[in-house]
């Protein structure tokens, strides 16, 4: 399996980097998900280290998806918002990373494991210690589902009085998927930092397999027509510069109806956070 090693200051490029690193040099593999005609993907093992996680610019202007798509991820990591979906006895959803993370359940205890606390715990209590991690693997569930969780552990570690946050995955659609996870679980670790006390230090985001599929090639070279045509100004944003678009996506959460009271509180404390920044531009 090639491998590829990507150091950036920022999300945005180290992503652009990683995501034309694996189109370039990446293996030609056949997926489990390919349909008849489809090329095969492009794969790689990357390590993509981030050395000023929250730096702007944040964001890349090229990510799939819309920013108030990528709110709503945020939402869904560090609030589950969407916990409730999970129900794979109904053919729904058959886990969310906030679940596992947060209410991690293991048969035979009486309550689940709110793992990010018990991370910040331990970090409050020895700083260099090498045991705080939370894992997503299930291995009584996800040997046999259809859809088993792509993220597999985080990592958190104290150095240099900064907290730094290796994330491993499995599987991660280089194109599609990685952007989205990386900020999100950015937010996380500022949300463990906060509670440990401390500043933001490196994210690491380690892939087993980082591909880009064969069926959205056609679309993957308009993204590479678009960085080779812009220059980096043209590429990014700023988050301060794109806060509207967010309060859109808290407006969208806050829209369903089935989503649980206690969420949407959350969700309106981060629309009156983002209010806020719209106040102080």
């Amino acid at each position: 399996m090639r491998t590829i090693h990507v150091v950036e200051k920022t999300l945005p490029m180290a992503w652009e980097k990683a995501v034309g690193a694996c189109w370039e040099n990446g293996e030609r593999i056949a997926t489990q998900y390919d349909k008849p005609g489809d090329p095969a993907s492009r794969d790689v093992t990357v390590m993509i280290r981030i050395t000023e996680p929250l730096s702007e610019p944040r964001i890349h202007r090229a990510f799939p998806g819309g920013l108030g798509d990528l709110e709503k991820y945020r939402a869904e990591v560090l609030y589950g918002v969407h916990d409730h979906w999970v129900k794979p006895e109904e053919g729904k959803w058959e886990y969310t990373y906030h679940e596992r993370l947060f209410n991690y359940d293991v048969p035979g205890l009486d309550e689940p494991i709110n793992q990010i606390e018990q991370c910040i715990r331990m970090l409050r209590e020895c700083g260099y210690t090498r045991r705080a991690q939370a894992v997503t693997w299930k291995a009584w569930e996800d040997l046999g589902i259809h859809d088993p969780a792509c993220l597999q552990r985080m990592f958190f570690r104290i150095v240099d009085g900064r907290l730094d946050l290796n994330v491993h995955m499995r599987s991660n659609d280089a194109f599609k998927a990685s952007f989205m996870n990386m900020y999100a679980f950015i937010e996380l670790q500022k949300v463990v930092a906060d509670g440990v006390g401390v500043p933001v230090g490196e994210y690491v985001h380690i892939a087993d397999s980082f591909h880009v599929y064969g069926s959205y090639f056609a679309d993957f070279e308009g993204f590479l027509k678009l960085v080779a045509a812009r220059p980096v100004e043209q590429r990014v944003w700023s988050s301060d510069g794109v806060v509207p678009m967010f309060i859109e996506g808290c407006d969208g959460l806050l829209a369903e109806d089935d989503m649980p009271e206690a969420k949407k509180e959350k969700v309106r404390a981060r629309k009156a956070e983002l209010e806020q920044m719209l106040v102080g531009v």
